[in-house]
């Protein structure tokens, strides 16, 4: 996040920085992006 949008997303007053955070804690609370997608590919019948 911060390569791509610069001290605006280091900073956690910003809204990128939030997104960020974020979207990495529903990774966290989902499972790891691997097991994700096993339950994706699940669901879709692979």
């Amino acid at each position: 996040c911060v390569q791509l949008h610069g001290g605006y997303g280091y900073m956690m007053e910003y809204p990128v920085a939030r997104a960020y955070v974020d979207s990495r804690a529903q990774t966290i609370y989902g499972g790891t992006t691997e097991i994700m997608k096993e339950i994706i590919g699940r669901s879709m019948g692979f």
